[in-house]
């Protein structure tokens, strides 16, 4: 499996940014998508994640402000980021939970990081 981040760049407080990630891949069945994010100097931290049922999960610092989305067709998972933050500025990262069809087996795959970065 392999994932294609896009859509970040540089804002203002207070501005808004969608992130895209789309996965692809054979023979793999995606379960869950989802983001991370690293500032400077901070260890890597969930931002939201949502599963293929739809049910979704958010870090407390961006619940209200972020919205995550996906399209199970198109296996691609969105990040709409609202009333960004100088705090929001890290590298974020899209991460996928997939089974292998054939055996089953669980695997963590993360794509390249995107730069969001939120100016005062």
């Amino acid at each position: 499996v392999q994932l294609q981040a896009s859509g970040g760049g540089s804002v203002q407080t207070g501005g808004s940014l969608r992130l895209s990630c789309a996965a692809s891949g054979r023979d793999f069945s995606i379960k869950l998508m989802g983001w991370y994010r690293q500032a400077p100097g901070k260890a890597r931290e969930l931002v939201a994640h949502i599963t293929n049922g739809m049910s979704t999960n958010y870090a407390d610092s961006v619940k209200g402000r972020f919205t995550i989305s996906r399209d199970n067709a198109k296996n691609t998972v969105y990040l709409q980021m609202n009333t960004l933050k100088p705090e929001d500025t890290a590298i974020y990262y899209c991460h996928a939970v997939a089974t292998a069809i054939a055996t089953v087996e669980i695997y963590d795959y993360w794509g390249q990081g995107t730069l969001v970065t939120v100016s005062s």
